[in-house]
């Protein structure tokens, strides 16, 4: 049973070959002929080449220079120069396919007349945005970098608009950020000098209580009653008074000293905390710093990268050469089918 169909089957390749052979000069003609046409019409009098230019660059870790440069705690600080990793790749690859991005190079290089788009088109918008999209591209690398890629006709305009999409990544990404560190920043620092003035009155007011000679309630009360009890014991009744009077002084205003001076150091430590916040939120509204790293820029490309005329011609003459195959074979079960049923 199985050396029969072993057989049966190297009969059918056997007759493949033959069917093959058979068949061959119109087999080969139509390829060579679909090969010929596909290299003729992808040819640049047909089809317009396009190079391609790329910039890749890496996302940075950190988004706010103060957690780098002002952190109390250097072991948890975060490293401004170390690269991102698959969050800040994604987070870049959303903003990098932001509208703000695209109006921004569209309107920088006119690309609705570049592209030729008419102006008076009922879908101007749609035709602009979807060759946009046809020919600038944006991916991640197995690396956890990104490529910006951008095909023009133009080699010299494919390398300005990748590097000008580069440049532009950290603005619209730093009036994102500045937009909300803005609000935060003077958030901190109405409540940084609320509390600055609030400090500057306490201190006013205990000047003018050491006016009066009030310097150290406990102390001052101490020394007061000690030398009260050695002048009471001498009867010197002049002292007496003067110091009586001291401590009239003292029990009218001594609370208030000490309310003020406990108060004046909770809030200096306060002022402190909120100094700090107040400088990291100033330095996060008004840095500019870079939030990628680029590792290559682009330059205007010799080569076209579009069509690739080679893979053309041989994707068309396969397919031409199976279309024809298939052909034949149908028209010949359709004749076969036919016959038999006429002898029939």
């Amino acid at each position: 049973m199985v050396e029969n169909s072993l057989k049966n089957r190297e009969f059918e390749s056997t007759n493949f070959i033959i069917f093959l052979w058979r068949w061959k000069f119109t087999l080969i003609i139509i390829t060579l002929a679909a090969a010929i046409l596909a290299a003729i019409f992808s040819g640049p009098a047909f089809i317009e080449p396009k190079y391609k230019a790329n910039v890749i660059m890496f996302p940075s870790s950190t988004n706010s220079v103060s957690k780098s440069l002002l952190a109390e705690n250097t072991a948890n600080a975060e490293d401004i120069m170390e690269f991102g990793e698959e969050e800040q790749a994604e987070q870049m690859l959303q903003i990098l396919n932001s509208n703000p991005i695209r109006s921004r190079v569209i309107e920088k290089f006119n690309l609705m007349e570049h592209y030729d788009i008419d102006p008076d088109a009922q879908y101007k918008m749609t035709q602009l945005y979807n060759t946009y999209d046809d020919n600038i591209s944006f991916k991640r690398t197995e690396y956890m970098a990104v490529e910006i890629s951008v095909l023009d006709t133009d080699p010299e305009m494919s390398a300005k608009i990748a590097n000008y999409i580069s440049g532009l990544y950290d603005s619209v990404k730093t009036e994102m950020q500045r937009q909300r560190a803005y609000q935060a920043y003077k958030m901190v620092e109405n409540e940084y000098h609320e509390l600055k003035e609030e400090v500057q009155t306490m201190e006013d007011s205990l000047s003018v209580l050491r006016q009066m000679g009030i310097h150290d309630y406990e102390s001052q009360a101490e020394r007061i009653n000690e030398e009260l009890a050695k002048q009471l014991a001498k009867g010197n009744q002049r002292a007496v008074e003067r110091l009586n009077e001291k401590l009239e002084l003292l029990a009218e205003y001594g609370g208030a000293y000490v309310s003020i001076r406990d108060a004046l150091e909770y809030e200096k430590k306060q002022l402190s905390k909120i100094k700090a916040k107040y400088e990291e939120a100033k330095m996060d509204a008004e840095s500019d710093l870079p939030h990628k790293f680029i590792v290559e820029e682009a330059y205007a490309p010799e080569r076209k990268a579009y069509p690739i005329r080679w893979l053309i011609v041989v994707v068309s003459a396969l397919g031409a050469f199976i279309l024809t195959l298939m052909t034949i074979i149908i028209s010949q079960n359709i004749s076969s089918i036919i016959r038999k049923n006429k002898e029939a």
